[in-house]
C-alpha cells in the first residue's frame, strides 16, 4: 500500500501483524491518545505491562493486532474484540484504530481499517462495531467511507478534560454466516 506526506514524495507504508517489538510503539501511541486527545477515553496512562498484557489477551483470543510501518517506524495500531462479554455477541466485534498524530492523514488510518476489516471477514465475524466520540469527525468520516452506519448517540456518556463527552455508535454489517 502506499501512502504519502505529499505528492511529491511517496513512501512505503506496511500492514502487518505487530510483534512484541512494536510495544512500545503501541503504548507511546496509547498514550498520547490518552493525555492529548478524547479518541480514548481512560485517564492515566497505559504501562507497559497493561499493553503487554492486552496484547497477549487479544492475541490468544484469536484477535488481531495491527500496525502500519512507514519508514521502519510504528505509526499506528489497530485491533478488535469482542463487543460484550456473552454467548450471543460472539459474532460482532468492536474495534479500535489509532495513529500518531504526526502520522495522520497519510492513509495509515485508511489502511489499518481496510485491513481489520478484510481479517474480520476472514474470521468470520458478521457486525462490526466502532464507538466513537461525537467530535471526532475525521474518524466518523474514516467510518463512513467504509461502510459503517450511525446507529446510535449516547449524550453525556463520559467525561475527559473537564467535560462530558458523547458517543457516536457505529457499525458495519459484514456478512452472515
Amino acid at each position: 500500500m502506499q501512502a504519502s506526506r505529499n505528492p511529491a514524495a511517496p513512501t512505503r507504508m506496511t500492514i502487518r501483524d505487530a510483534t512484541d517489538t512494536d510495544l512500545d510503539a503501541i503504548l507511546e501511541i496509547t498514550n498520547d491518545a490518552i493525555l492529548n486527545s478524547t479518541a480514548n477515553w481512560n485517564i492515566r496512562p497505559a504501562t507497559r505491562e497493561s499493553r503487554a498484557a492486552w496484547m497477549a489477551e487479544r492475541r490468544a483470543a484469536g484477535f488481531p493486532v495491527l500496525v502500519a510501518e512507514e519508514e521502519g517506524r510504528v505509526c499506528g495500531f489497530a485491533s478488535y474484540g469482542p463487543f460484550r462479554p456473552f454467548e450471543g455477541y460472539a459474532q460482532t466485534v468492536e474495534h479500535g484504530l489509532y495513529v500518531h498524530p504526526t502520522a495522520q492523514g497519510r492513509g495509515h488510518g485508511r489502511a489499518l481499517l481496510a485491513a481489520l476489516i478484510a481479517r474480520a471477514e476472514a474470521q468470520h465475524v458478521h457486525v462490526m462495531v466502532a464507538a466513537i466520540e461525537a467530535g471526532n469527525a475525521p474518524s466518523l468520516s474514516l467510518h463512513a467511507r467504509f461502510g459503517f452506519v450511525r446507529v446510535g448517540f449516547l449524550p453525556e456518556v463520559g467525561r475527559k478534560f473537564g467535560r462530558w463527552l458523547d458517543l457516536v455508535l457505529m457499525q458495519r454489517i459484514l456478512g452472515s454466516r
